[in-house]
């Protein structure tokens, strides 16, 4: 079953998210900003201005998940203006950031991550990703740009919306089964077998 807002608030207060935004924050310090924080039927997680890192065509290179090459990424510069804080994704590129939010998912619950519709209409793909029962650590975030023209990519603020589904109890959570990804920092995770 899909879960509401009073359920992710209860969870929240247990350790779920932290740190938790108890409603949908579309302005801060003045400005507006990319909504984050509790939704309807969701929670819309932030962009951390700690790492953001972009791939880069280096001809001879190849990408390989099983024997990932971090020289294949470059550190993103963040930026400032009175917009507020961003990161640049390059036109037909990929990148990889990390969530604001430390998740703590409990061991009868799965975390789909999907895409916020503001970036959506700018060309920026949110890659479609869970985060499994008893899973813990900050969610490395993966984004493409499919538009022609740069995208800026806005640090502290909205950049991907949680919709929790919680199940019966699974047999082997991530957490009892010692996954790969486990208690993430806040930086880029990259890829590993």
């Amino acid at each position: 079953m899909i879960q509401n807002d009073t359920w992710i608030t209860e969870m929240a207060a247990k350790g779920m998210i932290a740190p938790f935004e108890p409603q949908l924050v579309r302005h801060a310090n003045g400005l507006p900003v990319i909504s984050y924080g509790l939704s309807s039927y969701g929670y819309d997680l932030r962009l951390s201005a700690a790492e953001f890192r972009i791939f880069r065509h280096i001809p001879g290179k190849v990408v390989d998940p099983k024997h990932f090459n971090p020289a294949n990424l470059e550190a993103a510069e963040l930026h400032t203006d009175e917009n507020g804080s961003f990161f640049i994704l390059p036109a037909h590129s990929y990148g990889l950031g990390v969530a604001l939010e430390r998740l703590a998912v409990p061991e009868n619950v799965t975390v789909i991550c999907i895409g916020k519709s503001t970036y959506a209409r700018t060309g920026l793909i949110a890659n479609l990703t869970p985060a499994e029962a008893g899973w813990r650590g900050y969610l490395t975030l993966e984004f493409s740009n499919s538009s022609s023209a740069d995208c800026r990519i806005y640090a502290n603020e909205g950049v991907v919306q949680l919709i929790f589904l919680e199940g019966a109890p699974c047999a082997v959570s991530y957490e009892t089964r010692q996954g790969k990804y486990q208690d993430q920092l806040e930086q880029v995770t990259l890829a590993r077998v």
